[in-house]
């Protein structure tokens, strides 16, 4: 019994120091974030399916890895077909809202996700801003394809 207490604190202790380890995301990293209107449960759901359809159309890109000047070109030209995506996502779910697309610097505030902190700062990233863009947003990185391997 007793070498199952330890065995066990001794687990938690690993798991908790791992928790609190900041990782950074490479400097050559390129973002993703899409900011809903406002907290309400309506304009998290709008958010919520923008994602969902963006993530499927930035898929088709075939983001390469090793490469951040080939996948910075592609994510510029792209633009105009994630307007047509998230066009087609606000007609879908009979929605007609305001929205901007920023690709370059933009502000990410700190944020903690998974026991991991990440700092505030100016990152190169795609950036949509659904409305007001005061709501709660869904963060990810693009380059190297992190967001589009992790599952939801």
């Amino acid at each position: 019994m007793k070498k199952i207490l330890i065995l066990t604190t001794l687990i938690i202790v690993i798991l908790c120091l791992f928790k609190s380890e900041t990782i950074i995301i490479p400097k050559e990293a390129i973002r993703f974030r899409v900011i809903a209107n406002s907290d309400a449960e309506q304009d998290q759901y709008i958010k919520q399916e923008i994602v969902k359809d963006l993530k499927q159309e930035i898929k088709k890109l075939n983001i390469i890895p090793k490469s951040l000047e080939i996948n910075r070109t592609i994510i510029k030209e792209n633009i105009p077909n994630y307007k047509k995506t998230i066009n087609s996502t606000l007609k879908r779910i009979n929605k007609s809202e305001e929205y901007t697309i920023k690709y370059g610097m933009n502000y990410f505030p700190r944020k903690e996700y998974n026991g991991v902190i990440y700092e505030e700062g100016e990152y190169e990233s795609l950036v949509v801003e659904i409305g007001d863009a005061k709501g709660e947003n869904f963060w990810c990185v693009l380059f190297p394809p992190l967001c589009l391997l992790e599952g939801e």
